[in-house]
């Protein structure tokens, strides 16, 4: 988490953020279309989000996530996401503090009210779905 925020504050102003953020949503690794499912849909988002789990076969208690989204900077919200969340415990991604890290790349400050919403409904699914996928 220490790296991203340190990434974005190389980054001066918002607009230069916004622009890193739709970059790393343009190199998020497309998601499996068997996977976008109501099930993995985050349904409380006005984009169309979906987020899903998998176990890491040589680290069977270890989740990869995949995520998708039809808009720019909400996309590079569930890259930011996915890269923090893959390759941890569901404990660790329970502990995870996502809200000091939104609060520290200011993105409540700069996203409307609704997607701020929709970004909180994104974590939950996820921490959600660790909770179950491995049990």
């Amino acid at each position: 988490m220490a790296e991203i925020i340190e990434n974005f504050e190389l980054l001066g102003d918002w607009d230069e953020r916004y622009r890193y953020l739709v970059e790393i949503g343009e190199r998020l690794a497309p998601m499996s279309p068997d996977l976008k499912t109501d099930a993995n849909r985050v349904m409380e988002c006005m984009s169309l989000v979906h987020v899903a789990p998998r176990p890491i076969p040589d680290r069977p208690d270890r989740l990869a996530f995949e995520g998708d989204c039809d808009t720019a900077i909400i996309k590079g919200v569930v890259a930011l996401l996915v890269g923090l969340f893959s390759d941890k415990t569901p404990a660790e991604i329970e502990s995870l503090d996502v809200e000091s890290l939104f609060e520290a790349l200011q993105l409540q400050e700069n996203l409307s009210p609704n997607r701020h919403v929709g970004v909180y409904a994104i974590v939950n699914k996820m921490k959600g779905q660790a909770r179950s996928a491995l049990s």
